[in-house]
């Protein structure tokens, strides 16, 4: 999901002696842009006294579903809670077993254990960052009751072939979408290939909110209003309770400041399109750059290197006045916080790869061309006299 405390500003990179100083993110260039409608659009909330779900939610979630091509959009108070609003509306429970990749944000994880369910980690291809099928398809058995699938860094896993695999042994794949809003692999639309799409509007994502919110998507309709149910304690109304849910509603304030930025949202992920396009481009053959499958149209919430001198490497564009980060140092398997669930370095080794080795470059959709350069000239001069990694 990606939800950490993250520095949405400036970023803190120090600035460079004589060079220039890229972060590795900075909300200001967009939300000055913004400014005016974003103010208009929170009074508007604040003079109607409706804070919570209502006509703006309502009207932000047909919007959100038409944009990605699905029936339905069910706004909630996180992108980890959409997650567990899914597992929770696909009765996932006590002793149940759930397929999640082990290179993820935490909450792809944890959600399923505090369901009670017990997790199986799929490693990924190291090239792509995705959950590889292979691996899917090695870890089901008789006892899998779901597969979340987390669709990493804006670019899409392989949804076909996943579920292929899981619709033979009847199991539902939950997609855990929150990185990649805009992201289509074979035509589709992430979040809308499997038994429900799970999205974050964290601040630092393609498509943001002012503060933390999420939406659960689906096509089916018993699903959708199961989710519906599960978000408000299971109310019917009147204080009749049916199911036994949880307390999260999307505000009104949140849906506001997504409704202001949705028409954006297609421009923004083409211009991170290019800025890969350019990264790509100026990196190739110094050191491993992404490389989506034909059939993805990623939109690169993250464009994450791989280098075998990655520390080494950042410490100089950190010294360069360029920010970067690691998304993950640690895969899930290692995490103490996943206990007992935990395994063995050396189960996933794919995953330990990638943990050892990616680095994530600025890229949102206010970086100029010329800090783009600035990066590529860096890593290059990190680069020369050292063997490719």
């Amino acid at each position: 999901m990606n939800e950490q405390r993250e520095t949405v500003g400036h970023g803190g990179t120090p600035a460079a002696a004589g060079g220039m100083t890229v972060p590795f993110f900075d909300l200001g260039r967009q939300t000055r842009r913004l400014r005016d409608d974003l103010s208009r659009a929170l009074m508007d909330v604040v003079d109607s006294h409706r804070f919570v779900l209502g006509a703006v939610v309502d009207d932000v979630e047909r919007k959100i579903a038409d944009s990605l091509e699905v029936k339905h959009a069910v706004g909630v108070a996180s992108g980890s809670d959409a997650l567990l609003l899914s597992l929770m509306a696909a009765g996932i429970g006590p002793g149940d077993e759930v397929i999640v990749p082990a290179f993820s944000f935490f909450s792809t994880a944890s959600t399923p254990l505090r369901l009670g369910a017990r997790v199986a980690f799929a490693d990924i291809d190291v090239h792509t960052f995705q959950v590889d099928p292979d691996e899917v398809r090695r870890r089901i058995t008789s006892r899998t009751r779901a597969v979340v699938v987390a669709h990493l860094y804006g670019d899409c896993a392989d949804m076909r072939r996943i579920r292929a695999i899981a619709d033979a042994h009847g199991v539902p794949v939950i997609e855990d979408a929150a990185q990649a809003f805009g992201a289509r692999h074979g035509g589709r639309c992430a979040g809308t290939m499997g038994f429900s799409g799970c999205f974050s509007f964290y601040p630092t994502k393609n498509l943001a909110a002012i503060g933390d919110a999420g939406m659960v998507v689906t096509g089916d309709d018993a699903v959708a209003r199961r989710l519906r149910l599960l978000r408000v304690h299971g109310d019917v109304g009147g204080y009749r309770h049916t199911i036994l849910g949880v307390n999260s509603r999307l505000d009104a304030i949140q849906a506001a400041a997504l409704r202001v930025c949705l028409p954006h949202v297609e421009e923004w992920n083409a211009r991170r399109r290019a800025i890969a396009d350019r990264y790509r481009s100026g990196l190739d053959g110094i050191v491993a750059v992404p490389a989506p499958s034909a059939l993805n149209r990623p939109v690169y919430h993250q464009f994450v290197i791989r280098t075998a001198d990655r520390d080494a490497l950042a410490a100089h564009l950190r010294d360069g006045g360029v920010g970067t980060r690691v998304y993950y140092p640690l895969p899930l398997h290692l995490q103490e916080g996943l206990a007992p669930m935990t395994g063995r370095p050396g189960d996933c080794p794919a995953a330990e790869e990638a943990a050892r080795t990616c680095l994530a470059l600025p890229i949102f959709p206010e970086l100029r061309d010329a800090e783009v350069d600035y990066v590529i000239e860096r890593v290059g001069e990190f680069r020369r006299g050292r063997p490719a990694g």
